[in-house]
């Protein structure tokens, strides 16, 4: 059965590369992948990319170009994360509380269809802003106003 690899396999910094492959397909399957995640206050933000396995069934997106039809093209090994587009338009993501993650959906679908096809693989990861062990201490001295944040 496919299944999603990342790495980091489930936790990532937010401007951490995430590598992410996709094994146990068909030789030269033709396979949709979607990457979703909701902001803060419940807006969904997709996007999606069109690939095709090598002859071993496997699929790295640092080394397969994502092919015409999707949010992006050619060889994007992050393409999934920097395209996320919202479904509301003029929406922009922006993060309020970096102290919790955003948690990204990734899909596997068969196919390239305009509707997707059926589901062969879903994984989740969180997509930190902290690094474990940083302190986050407002600071308000007069008319400053300010975050500090304190290594462990």
């Amino acid at each position: 059965a496919p299944s999603i690899r990342l790495s980091p396999a489930a936790r990532s910094l937010f401007d951490e590369p995430l590598a992410i492959a996709v094994q146990g397909l068909g030789p030269r399957q033709r396979v949709t992948l979607r990457t979703s995640l909701q902001d803060e206050t419940g807006e969904l933000f997709q996007a999606s990319a069109r690939y095709q396995a090598g002859d071993d069934g496997e699929l790295d997106l640092a080394r397969c170009p994502a092919l015409p039809g999707g949010s992006f093209s050619g060889l994007e090994p992050m393409g999934l994360l920097w395209a996320l587009q919202p479904q509301k338009p003029f929406w922009r993501l922006v993060k309020r509380d970096v102290q919790s993650p955003f948690l990204l959906q990734l899909e596997v679908f068969e196919g390239h269809g305009e509707r997707p096809g059926q589901l062969l693989a879903q994984a989740q990861h969180e997509r930190a802003f902290l690094r474990d062990g940083v302190r986050r201490v407002p600071v308000r001295e007069g008319r400053i106003r300010a975050t500090l944040f304190l290594p462990p």
